[in-house]
């Protein structure tokens, strides 16, 4: 079974269970440390398609009590990753090389991240662009992301 595949029917297999979210976050925490840091939680996962939320606490706040511009970062990556990767065909790889961000507005409370991809077809490497956008609980935009991922056959 291709990684996509893992990807996505360990998605449907554990998210439809009470905690299943919770532990398919953990587990995309163990696999990808870094953005386990964060402690982002999977909403919702469909091929090319990515909600993930983020809570506001101390752990990714930073000193003027707003969520940290990297933990921001941070969120727009794995939401685009997942929505990157769960459309990937098999046999194609991807890895992100570039990001640009721009912050909007202090992003306090629950933040929502959404982000949708529809890669090329893949035959040789390429790069494609990928858009996360993250908004608060009243729906205001506090930052928008393209992260640029390279994709190449496996």
């Amino acid at each position: 079974m291709s990684s996509v595949a893992t990807l996505l029917s360990t998605w449907h297999s554990l998210s439809r269970w009470p905690g299943g979210k919770w532990l398919f976050a953990r587990l995309l925490a163990r696999f990808v440390p870094y953005t386990g840091t964060i402690g982002a939680r999977v909403e919702s996962l469909t091929p090319g398609a990515a909600t993930v939320s983020l809570r506001d606490r101390r752990a990714v706040r930073n000193h003027l009590g707003s969520v940290h511009a990297i933990a921001l970062a941070n969120l727009a990556e794995v939401t685009s990753g997942l929505a990157m990767l769960s459309a990937l065909d098999p046999g194609v790889r991807g890895i992100p090389v570039a990001i640009h961000i721009e912050f909007m507005k202090k992003a306090r409370g629950l933040l929502i991240a959404t982000s949708n991809a529809a890669p090329p077809p893949v035959s040789q490497s390429i790069r494609a662009d990928v858009s996360a956008s993250i908004a608060d609980a009243g729906g205001a935009v506090v930052a928008v992301a393209t992260v640029t991922w390279q994709l190449s056959p496996a």
